[in-house]
């Protein structure tokens, strides 16, 4: 089953004192492309937590971030008393002002505030790692739901292409007759005696060029191929993207060798289709 690289997950923890939320978006990329935001006092924790995600995710452009919210009376930042105090002597000598006014111009100053550097304690790291375990479960069934719509897209751009590539068939002998007639008219028009046996040497080499057995087999095998890596249990987007690339290659080599309108527009038609899974085939995980 494939999966789209486009996803959404998020989970909420609630703890004694703090609420803590983890969100993660995705997008399509060719590797695994993350950027993290969290709060200052959890950095040390950010390696580990990528590891996470990495280990889940595997591709896509992916945002992650973490929010730790105060919701209790628990706080480790503190007033410094004498910076303040110093801003506001300070203050006082440059500018007339009620100790009000000047206490709020001195919370705006830089180091009015210091932070306990302590390192988060075990049980909160732990809701962490189990808020990002639900998101990254969130984001995975996301993907999968995408996935969903993208298989049920290529898999009626495949039977599409299998049913020009029938039409091919059926006008690939009338194409050849049809060449061979233009042949035959041409040699006619020379008014000059032709060896009917080197002619038909001729001919036979000149058909050969334009013969697309092989590239009706090919196609039809690697639509098959497609189909198989399509139901394989894994996600694989870049083998599907190799195949289809073979695809492409197989459907031109049949426009360049066709020689022939009506088989020309039904190719033009198969490019469109493959054109359409190339398309979708840039978010597949």
């Amino acid at each position: 089953m494939i999966q789209s690289m486009t996803g959404f997950g998020k989970h909420v923890v609630q703890l004694p004192s703090k609420k803590i939320t983890v969100e993660l978006k995705s997008l399509n990329s060719k590797h695994l492309d993350l950027n993290a935001r969290l709060p200052q006092a959890y950095r040390d924790k950010e390696l580990q937590l990528r590891k996470m995600i990495s280990e889940s995710l595997h591709r896509g452009k992916v945002d992650f971030s973490l929010n730790v919210e105060i919701t209790g009376e628990e706080t480790t930042a503190e007033v410094n008393q004498g910076v303040v105090k110093k801003y506001m002597q300070q203050l006082k000598a440059i500018a007339d002002g009620d100790d009000i006014k000047l206490l709020e111009l001195a919370l705006r100053m830089p180091d009015t505030l210091k932070t306990d550097g302590d390192e988060i304690d075990e049980t909160e790291y732990q809701a962490i790692t189990e808020a990002l375990t639900h998101a990254l479960k969130a984001i995975n069934l996301f993907r999968e739901e995408e996935g969903k719509v993208l298989e049920k897209d290529f898999n009626l751009r495949l039977k599409n292409i299998a049913k020009l590539l029938e039409e091919v068939k059926k006008l690939d002998p009338e194409r050849l007759s049809t060449i061979r007639e233009k042949l035959d008219r041409a040699v006619a028009d020379l008014k000059t005696e032709v060896d009917e046996n080197r002619f038909e040497q001729e001919l036979m080499y000149y058909l050969e060029k334009y013969d697309i057995t092989e590239e009706k087999v090919r196609l039809a095998n690697h639509l098959d191929y497609f189909q198989k890596t399509l139901n394989s249990a894994d996600s694989n987007g870049k083998k599907l993207g190799f195949i289809a690339q073979e695809i492409g290659r197989e459907i031109n080599t049949i426009g360049s060798k066709a020689n022939y309108a009506p088989m020309q527009q039904v190719v033009v038609q198969m490019k469109d289709e493959l054109e359409k899974i190339k398309e979708q085939m840039l978010n597949v995980l």
